[in-house]
């Protein structure tokens, strides 16, 4: 069984200097083919459940597929629940055997994202889960806009909540469809200067490559979440298929025929990621 917690596969990354991938899931399809890519590259990968996909399958449902994944991967594998908004939701991952949780209270004041997200994290480690927190605020595409993180507060969000892991502002956008932001390294050095906790960039589809390769091997940014550029792929190669022949209406045989794209698109993002 690879099962793993989020700590397990981030702080040899830490220490190593390279980073992990968390991969937005949608469904089997998916899921399936980022461990298959995982496999083909040698390297952990966290399989994440957002808003989104919980929307669609409930999250018991969700901790059972990642786990029967895990349970028949040659690589380490993370279970994580990625922006989970309640304690209950949190709780309710917990229970259905997921082994790593991301509370976001970024919209909150500060003093109450920081109360909030210790409470959780110290539910997850009493029953062996990684919890991931988020200070500063990551803004969406054509949504509502980012807020930076600041130093001082990051400093005070690990130092207070316990996370094991922690997301941050720094020019990262979620939902963003081209690579042509960056982000602000000066603000990622200001932070990791004053913490040891692994950092974490949300809307990791934007991130230019070579600069997601930079600072996966020369920083404390040790996991990217990658969801848009694959549903991208996972899209392209479903249109395909579907085109393709008007009169099929099979929707296994369809979907059979995204399985290649994503894995392929999968290992892209998964190489770049690894260390020097």
């Amino acid at each position: 069984m690879s099962l793993v917690t989020l700590s397990d596969v981030l702080q040899p990354a830490l220490r190593d200097g390279y980073a992990v991938a968390g991969l937005v899931t949608l469904g089997w399809e998916d899921m399936r083919a980022y461990v298959a890519a995982a496999e083909a590259e040698d390297v952990p990968i966290i399989l994440q459940a957002g808003p989104s996909c919980r929307e669609h399958t409930p999250l018991p449902i969700l901790g059972e597929m990642f786990r029967h994944l895990a349970e028949g991967a040659s690589v380490p594998i993370v279970a994580h629940l990625d922006h989970g908004y309640t304690h209950e939701e949190c709780r309710v991952a917990i229970d259905s055997g997921f082994t790593s949780v991301m509370f976001d209270g970024s919209r909150k004041p500060l003093a109450q994202n920081i109360e909030e997200t210790a409470a959780i994290a110290e539910m997850a480690h009493a029953t062996g889960v990684s919890c991931e927190g988020e200070i500063g605020f990551v803004g969406y595409t054509g949504g509502e806009g980012s807020d930076g993180t600041d130093p001082d507060e990051a400093a005070r969000f690990a130092r207070e909540t316990g996370v094991d892991a922690m997301a941050i502002s720094v020019g990262n956008v979620h939902l963003q469809q081209n690579k042509e932001g960056g982000l602000d390294e000066a603000r990622i050095r200001a932070i990791e200067a004053v913490t040891e906790v692994p950092l974490v960039i949300h809307g990791g589809s934007g991130v230019p490559v070579a600069q997601r390769t930079a600072l996966a091997r020369g920083s404390k940014v040790c996991k990217f979440n990658i969801g848009t550029e694959l549903r991208m792929a996972f899209g392209n190669a479903l249109r395909t298929a579907v085109n393709a022949d008007p009169e099929r209406f099979d929707r296994i045989q369809i979907l059979k025929e995204t399985h290649e794209p994503v894995v392929e698109a999968t290992r892209r993002v998964l190489q770049a990621l690894k260390g020097a």
